[in-house]
């Protein structure tokens, strides 16, 4: 295990100040609505569900009760407000039990009554329910095919939302006619609030057609149930002005923005100078890696845009598209190819993590990338172009002792990345 540095201290450090900002305990209360005539239903999904619902509990002066679906591994204890636990990023049966469940706890409300919808990322696959004749077998093929496939985020949920009986507003729908109140933790670029969880109680204006473009457009081959169901128009999601959805309020509490606003806090109070260069960076990994691996080399050789010592700051959600044979993980593919563009340049450390703590199916965060990293590798026999060929950033990080693990976090604002670029020494930027 190679020692800890100044560098990794500090970007781990930001990386800390980037979950803490985001817990629900910091962003909960202000945000709870007035108590209802009627009863006070606590519903939701997602790795940050059942930290939001802890919350809302110890700051809910009246009584409460409530069903909220989590990530295995992410239940907290909660006295009123029962938590499950459920697969993810491929949904199980625990997921279709949930949702089951949670529309159980709504339905026959009145208008007296408050629906109080806890959601956050992850919410897609913990609260899954095919459409009719759809299986869950189903849906974890799509599932699967999909986070393989190189479908951005808010492609992936369109066609969720097409094949669920639950997202696209469904859900706010079956709460009628009581109020639905929605605070949401955001992991999706551009904070879109039909995307956080496939916006299950959010109106959406996407179509069937659009879910089966998107399908097409990747090569997937969609079981004969679920073709059927967008071919037809059966998989129709509630759209924004249906009369089920009038008075229904959706606020987004905490965002991936205020994440990294936290960690560059961090780097002022280390004499850093932070720049974010953008919360909502999308495409693939490895391309993202090579663009900030440019820009870090003009940085340090030109001082342009900006001038060292500084530390750049971004934030999204990249895509893998695997073709190899390793894990995946976006976070660690994107610093392997940053590694292996900066091909060991002095000065610069680097940090990439998924601040829930899961960099695509591991429970590993992301990992730590040091100048000397490269030749750490080569010294192991390993080979950096092979490992990211072959998709296997967790093996070549986990090899070099350079993984970064947290465990649960217990929120989800996306990926976070740090690039500490210092002037090497006896160099001036021009």
């Amino acid at each position: 295990m190679p020692q800890s540095t100044p560098q990794r201290q500090l970007l781990q450090r930001m990386f800390e100040a980037a979950i803490a900002a985001a817990q629900p305990d910091q962003c909960i209360p202000a945000h709870l609505p007035p108590s209802p005539k009627g009863r006070l239903i606590v519903i939701g999904a997602g790795k940050a569900a059942a930290a939001m619902a802890r919350s809302v509990e110890a700051h809910w002066p009246g009584p409460l009760s409530g069903l909220v679906v989590t990530r295995y591994g992410y239940a907290v204890p909660c006295e009123r407000i029962e938590i499950i636990e459920a697969a993810h990023p491929v949904p199980d049966d625990a997921s279709v039990q949930a949702a089951r469940r949670i529309l159980d706890r709504v339905s026959g409300l009145s208008a007296d009554d408050t629906v109080l919808c806890l959601i956050s990322g992850g919410g897609s696959a913990l609260l899954a329910l095919p459409l009719a004749g759809i299986s869950l077998q189903d849906k974890q093929r799509i599932a699967q095919d999909l986070l393989k496939s190189g479908a951005n985020i808010s492609e992936m949920n369109c066609v969720r939302r097409h094949l669920s009986a639950i997202k696209g507003g469904r859900l706010a729908a079956a709460c009628h006619p009581a109020r639905v109140v929605t605070l949401m933790i955001s992991d999706i670029p551009g904070d879109h609030p039909g995307d956080i969880a496939s916006g299950p109680t959010i109106g959406d204006a996407t179509t069937c057609a659009d879910a089966l473009a998107i399908v097409r457009r990747y090569g997937i081959t969609l079981p004969p149930a679920a073709l059927a169901a967008l071919e037809s128009g059966d998989g129709e999601s509630v759209k924004p002005g249906d009369p089920r959805l009038q008075g229904a309020d959706a606020r987004i509490i905490t965002t991936p923005q205020q994440a990294l606003e936290a960690a560059a806090h961090v780097a002022r109070e280390a004499g850093v100078t932070p720049y974010i260069l953008g919360d909502s960076i999308e495409g693939e990994a490895r391309d993202v890696g090579k663009v900030l691996a440019a820009l870090t080399r003009q940085v340090q050789r030109h001082g342009q845009p900006v001038a060292g010592p500084c530390v750049l700051l971004s934030g999204g959600e990249t895509t893998v598209t695997v073709r190899g044979n390793g894990r995946g993980g976006r976070n660690v593919e994107f610093l392997l190819a940053l590694g292996v563009a900066l091909d060991g340049l002095p000065g610069v450390h680097a940090l990439a993590g998924d601040t829930d703590g899961v960099d695509g199916q591991e429970e590993i965060a992301g990992a730590y990338l040091a100048p000397d990293s490269l030749a750490r590798a080569w010294a192991l026999g390993l080979r950096p172009k092979d490992s990211l060929d072959n998709n296997d950033g967790h093996g070549f990080f986990g090899a070099l002792g350079d993984a970064v693990v947290t465990g649960p976090t217990l929120t989800n604002v996306n990926d976070f990345r740090a690039i500490l670029i210092q002037n090497p020494p006896g160099s001036t930027p021009a």
